[in-house]
């Protein structure tokens, strides 16, 4: 494709893909952009990067078709002036803005450098689960995500993103309940109205945290349930009723993503001469025994014989 082509190209996937909207850019004859996506049920999650660029989104674009979305932007690079449903907002990099695919929109999205940069989770209007007349005061409105929710939210998304090649279909489709959930949460505490947000939201946000707390103590080896659940002020048996419905257990979470930090580590040729034990140890696997066979388990290879197979892959693309 002639470089002169990509952005007609871009703009009529945009229309024919997501919604029909005008885009226009000062880069038609160098434009370059990368998308990645992925769905989790009726969830998607997008990347984009791309040159600045306007966009506008008529009535007469939604009656040619809506998909009834929420577009809740996190822009990671680049800033977005935008108008919505008589809200003006100015969004700079590192917050979030959320958009109605059943309103007229405008959008001017600009940066200093060459390309914007901008994740987008798209969520049906029947899964952010606050009243409507409440989320319309949030549209083209610069959302911070510093509190608990929007952390939560940020860090979720960023795993995901990370991640996403281990998700299997129906881990997918589990996390799209837990990502509008968690999106509902984020909603209600911009507005100051948390108890809006249902039960089920509430409820996920803080296994959602409980799991956040969880990834950044794997080092630790005294991270227990019991001690998970004195930390969030929950019984015990009110932490095993949180993950009654989820894949694992507590416990089996704990090992599962200890067991995914080894395998990484045991991937990085830049650890290849931290000893196995020492490199399990880093994650609370003092047992060096229990971790081999826990590891064989779950990748199906002795974690000495993953090392070394790792080390022959990347010696084998590194030559090529």
């Amino acid at each position: 494709m002639q470089a002169s082509d990509r952005f007609a190209w871009y703009s009529d996937q945009v229309q024919q893909y997501i919604f029909p909207i005008r885009l226009s850019t000062p880069h038609t004859e160098d434009f370059r952009s990368e998308v990645s996506a992925l769905q989790l049920g009726v969830v998607q999650v997008a990347h984009f990067t791309f040159p600045p660029l306007s966009a506008a989104r008529t009535a007469r674009h939604i009656r040619q078709a809506d998909p009834e979305m929420y577009q809740l932007g996190w822009v990671r690079r680049g800033t977005v002036g935008c108008t919505q449903l008589r809200n003006d907002g100015f969004i700079p990099a590192g917050d979030m803005v959320l958009f109605d695919t059943s309103h007229p929109l405008e959008a001017d999205i600009r940066t200093g450098d060459a390309t914007v940069e901008i994740t987008i989770l798209r969520i049906p209007r029947s899964s952010l689960s606050l009243p409507t007349a409440q989320t319309d005061r949030l549209l083209a409105r610069r959302l911070p995500h510093d509190a608990v929710s929007g952390v939560l939210l940020s860090r979720h998304v960023d795993t995901l993103v990370t991640q996403a090649a281990r998700l299997g279909p129906a881990e997918a489709h589990r996390l799209g309940t837990v990502t509008a959930a968690l999106a509902t949460c984020f909603a209600a505490e911009v507005l100051g109205r948390q108890e809006l947000a249902p039960p089920e939201s509430r409820t996920a946000e803080l296994r959602a945290r409980i799991v956040g707390f969880i990834s950044s103590h794997l080092a630790d080896p005294d991270l227990r349930p019991a001690s998970i659940a004195a930390h969030h002020h929950i019984s015990l048996r009110t932490l095993h009723t949180l993950f009654r419905h989820e894949p694992t257990t507590v416990a089996a979470t704990i090992r599962r993503l200890r067991l995914e930090k080894c395998h990484d580590d045991l991937a990085d040729p830049r650890l290849r001469d931290l000893p196995i034990a020492a490199l399990a140890a880093r994650w609370g696997l003092l047992l060096p025994a229990e971790f081999s066979r826990a590891f064989k388990a779950a990748y199906g290879m002795s974690p000495g014989d993953f090392r070394a197979e790792a080390a022959r892959l990347h010696g084998s693309a590194r030559n090529h």
